[in-house]
C-alpha cells in the first residue's frame, strides 16, 4: 500500500547552500523549482535571518528575529527575482549591502517552499484575501488587510492547518510574530522571534481552531490592527510530506525518537512549556548523523554547532541532548521530508 503521493520531495521543498560571492545579481540556482516563499540565513555571521515570499514580491523583506516591518530593497541587501530554478540576489545601499544574502566569502543557506505562484483572490472568510496555495503539499501563502474586528481569512488549503505563522507587514509598525499550532491550541500562541513559552489571548484567534477553509482572527492589533497589511504561512499535514506534531523530551542522550513516517530534511522546534529559543536543523549543513549545527529564528546568530544533537532517521529523529531539544520540557516540532518511508512507487527510503 503507498504511504504518500509524493515521491519526490523536492519538488515542493529543498535547502541549498551557497557562499556569497560580495557582486550584485548574483543568481542562486539548484533549487528544482521556483522558489514561492524562502527562507536565507548567513551561517558564517550574525546578521538577519531574511524571509522573502512572491504575494509580497522579490524586494520585500522580512526578519523572523525582528518585530520590525518589512523592509523594501533593504539597505544590507535582498533579492531582484525568484527564478526557476532559485532565485537572484540585491545588493543593498548600506555600510554592508551584501550582508542578508550575499555576503562575500560567507556560508549561506536557503530553505525554499513551492506554494502556487504568484496569488489569487480568496472570499472564503469576511476577509478578501490573496492566496498562493499548493494544496498537494499542505502550504500556503496569506495576505490580508487588517479590520479591526473579529474575522475570517481564507487560507486556500482545502484542509485544516496544523500550524500558521502571521507578521504585520505594515511600514511603521512593530508587532511580534504570531503562531498557531494544533498541539498547544487556539487559546495559546507563541512567538517566532521570541523564546518565551505559551502564552494566552482570547483576542488574537478568538479561541477558534481553524477549519479547511478559513482561520480566525479577533481584535488583538498585532494580527488585526484596521488597514494594516499582514502576511500568512499556513501549512497542513501530508503524509510522508510534512509533519507538525509535538513530544516530551526525556532530558537524556539516549534521547526521545519521534516518528515522523519519513526521513527529514528539515525539523525546526521549540520548546512551549518554558523559555528556549527556536532551532533549526536540516540535512545539508550536516552529512549524517549526529545532526549537531543548528540556526536560531529568534536570534541573528551565526550557526552554532555543539551539544545539541539529534539523529535523522529513515522514519523520524531521535534527541541525543540533555539540551534543548532534549530537554524534559515539551516541544513542537515542523518538518518537512528528504524521502518517504515508502511512497507509491514502493521504494523504500535507507537511513543515514
Amino acid at each position: 500500500m503507498a504511504y504518500t503521493t509524493i515521491n519526490k520531495s523536492t519538488d515542493h521543498f529543498n535547502t541549498v547552500l551557497y557562499t556569497g560571492n560580495g557582486t550584485d545579481n548574483r543568481a542562486v540556482t539548484g533549487v528544482g523549482f521556483q522558489p514561492d516563499w524562502l527562507w536565507i540565513k548567513d551561517r558564517s555571521s550574525a546578521f538577519s535571518h531574511a524571509l522573502f515570499d512572491v504575494i509580497r514580491g522579490s524586494s520585500k523583506m522580512l526578519a523572523s528575529s525582528s518585530t520590525d516591518a518589512e523592509q523594501t530593497n533593504a539597505s544590507s541587501g535582498g533579492l531582484t527575482s525568484f527564478d526557476a530554478d532559485g532565485f537572484t540576489t540585491d545588493a543593498g545601499s548600506g555600510g554592508n549591502p551584501y550582508r542578508n544574502t550575499n555576503q562575500n566569502g560567507d556560508n549561506y543557506v536557503s530553505w525554499n517552499w513551492k506554494a502556487g505562484g504568484s496569488g489569487s483572490s480568496n472570499t472564503d472568510g469576511s476577509i478578501t484575501s490573496t492566496v498562493s496555495a499548493n494544496t498537494t503539499a499542505g502550504f500556503s501563502i496569506v495576505s490580508y488587510t487588517g479590520t479591526g474586528a473579529n474575522a475570517t481569512v481564507g487560507h486556500g488549503l482545502g484542509v485544516t492547518p496544523e500550524m500558521f505563522i502571521i507578521k504585520d507587514r505594515t511600514s511603521g509598525t512593530a508587532n511580534d510574530w504570531f503562531i498557531y499550532n494544533k498541539n498547544i491550541g487556539a487559546t495559546k500562541y507563541l512567538r517566532l522571534n521570541d523564546i518565551g513559552g505559551q502564552a494566552s489571548s482570547s483576542t488574537l484567534y478568538q479561541d477558534t481552531d481553524p477549519t479547511s477553509s478559513v482561520f480566525s482572527i479577533g481584535t488583538n492589533g498585532n494580527i488585526n490592527t484596521n488597514g494594516n497589511n499582514y502576511i500568512a504561512y499556513c501549512f497542513a499535514e501530508k503524509k510522508g510530506y510534512s509533519k507538525f506534531g509535538s513530544y516530551t523530551g526525556n532530558g537524556n542522550a539516549d534521547g526521545t525518537f519521534v516518528y515522523l513516517g519519513f526521513k527529514p530534511a528539515v525539523v525546526i522546534f521549540k520548546t512551549y512549556t518554558t523559555n528556549g529559543g527556536w532551532q533549526i536543523y536540516d540535512n545539508k549543513r550536516n552529512n549524517g548523523n549526529p545532526t549537531a549545527k543548528f540556526l536560531v529564528p529568534s536570534s541573528n546568530a551565526a550557526e552554532a554547532s555543539g551539544s545539541n544533537d539529534i539523529d535523522f532517521l529513515s522514519n523520524g529523529f531521535k534527541t541525543r541532548t540533555t539540551n534543548n531539544p532534549g530537554t524534559t520540557d515539551s516541544f513542537i516540532y515542523m518538518a518537512f521530508a528528504e524521502a518517504p518511508l515508502v511512497g507509491s512507487n514502493n521504494v523504500p527510503c535507507t537511513a543515514n
